[in-house]
């Protein structure tokens, strides 16, 4: 799938799994939210040259030419189902322990985010290197002085790379079998959809757009302070 909806899809399963997140906190919620939508980019950090290993220049696509080359290329490694959020989760659980390091992987996340997101963000400044680590980090440090030490990391992560798995899996291209590919090299194809079609941005983007408002608004403390204003302007009316 596009970038922009697996950004969106992820953010939709992190507003979705709010009741369950081990967050609390309007800051928490937030930035919950965020890394999971920003996570739902991170398997295709697997091969050099894509946009998304692009977003910070040498800095992200260095390491994904080393994450490729250890995970067997684009869309295998890190599209297993059970490994790769296992692999990713624990680099979050080591990283989620010390403030700059869970500042990187929070940014790395906002990062991954905004860059997807280009499409239903105006303007272009989140996508160029300078403007995308401005606000990665300023963001991810503005989050993390707010709240507690995020130890639930692993599990946005986890969450994320597993709602990343599920949309490429509806894909013609599929995922490879948790565990079994590396033997057999076999992969999981749900539905055949093709990448860009006109289904993913006429229904799905939408949907997940949708889906991660409705979702924030139900979950989070939002719809407190929205419904007072419909009400007022309601009466007024």
């Amino acid at each position: 799938m596009l970038g922009h909806t697996h950004a969106l899809s992820g953010l939709a399963a992190g507003a979705a799994t709010l009741p369950w997140a081990p967050v609390h906190g309007a800051v928490a919620q937030g930035a919950w939210i965020a890394a999971v939508g920003g996570f739902a980019m991170l398997p295709d950090l697997d091969h050099r040259g894509s946009t998304v290993s692009d977003m910070w220049g040498p800095a992200t696509d260095v390491p994904s030419g080393a994450i490729g080359a250890v995970t067997g290329g684009h869309r295998w490694g890190t599209h297993d189902a059970v490994l790769a959020p296992l692999a990713f989760g624990a680099l979050a659980m080591l990283a989620a322990n010390a403030f700059w390091s869970s500042l990187l992987v929070l940014a790395l996340a906002i990062g991954l985010a905004l860059h997807a997101l280009h499409f239903v963000i105006p303007g272009r400044t989140e996508t160029t290197i300078l403007g995308n680590l401005v606000l990665s980090w300023g963001g991810a440090w503005l989050l993390l002085t707010h709240m507690p030490s995020p130890l639930w990391l692993p599990w946005a992560v986890a969450a994320g790379v597993l709602t990343h798995i599920l949309g490429d899996a509806l894909t013609t291209a599929g995922v490879p079998v948790p565990v079994l590919w590396l033997a057999t090299r076999s992969r999981i194809i749900l539905l055949r959809l093709r990448t860009g079609a006109t289904v993913e941005k006429v229904a799905l983007v939408p949907v997940f757009g949708i889906a991660a408002f409705f979702f924030t608004y139900a979950n989070t403390g939002l719809h407190l302070a929205v419904d007072p204003i419909v009400h007022r302007i309601l009466s007024l009316g």
